[in-house]
């Protein structure tokens, strides 16, 4: 294992959080944190505290992904590793189509509503099965304001100028 030196830490994506050992040859369980669980099978590099790792194989289980990682021989090993967090170099990200974003690049977007007012900044984004859902914390109370993330509510992402601007959803009592 090698320390990394070429990503800095905003350049690293968390794919999954590292469970317990599995078995006696060093294998790990990873429970996935990605919308693209697939990834793990094209997997070879991965890092751990900042070090890469090289992977040796990949398998499927009910709720979690198996993983070899070379140098690991020993469910001593292996436990060495549990409860910390897997990495991949952002370069190596499932790519999106065009419009879809990744949750970590929406979180700190500042928004703001259709007449330009400062309305908070995005700090979690809820999963609801249908459309997720945004929490703005109001820089004023701290109070939280949700918003759907639908296309006739989010009407721009700027990335680049770490913005959002919506068009505040009416709500009928």
């Amino acid at each position: 294992m090698e320390k990394l030196s070429k990503c800095a830490p905003e350049e690293m994506l968390i794919i999954g959080k590292i469970g317990k050992p599995h078995g006696i040859k060093g294998e790990l369980r990873v429970y996935p944190l990605t919308d693209f669980p697939e990834r793990f099978e094209k997997l070879r590099t991965a890092y751990i505290d900042n070090t890469a790792v090289d992977i040796a194989s990949t398998r499927y289980s009910n709720d979690f992904v198996i993983l070899k990682i070379k140098d690991f021989n020993s469910r001593e090993q292996a436990a060495t590793v549990t409860g910390k967090l897997l990495k991949i170099n952002r370069a190596d990200a499932a790519p999106l189509a065009k419009g879809e974003y990744y949750s970590f690049d929406i979180i700190g977007l500042i928004v703001y509503d259709e007449n330009g007012i400062c309305l908070g900044k995005i700090i979690d984004i809820i999963k609801t099965g249908s459309n997720d859902v945004y929490v703005i914390e109001e820089a004023e109370t701290a109070k939280h304001i949700l918003v759907p993330a639908l296309k006739k509510v989010v009407t721009n992402i700027d990335l680049t100028n770490k913005r959002m601007d919506i068009i505040m959803p009416i709500v009928e009592e």
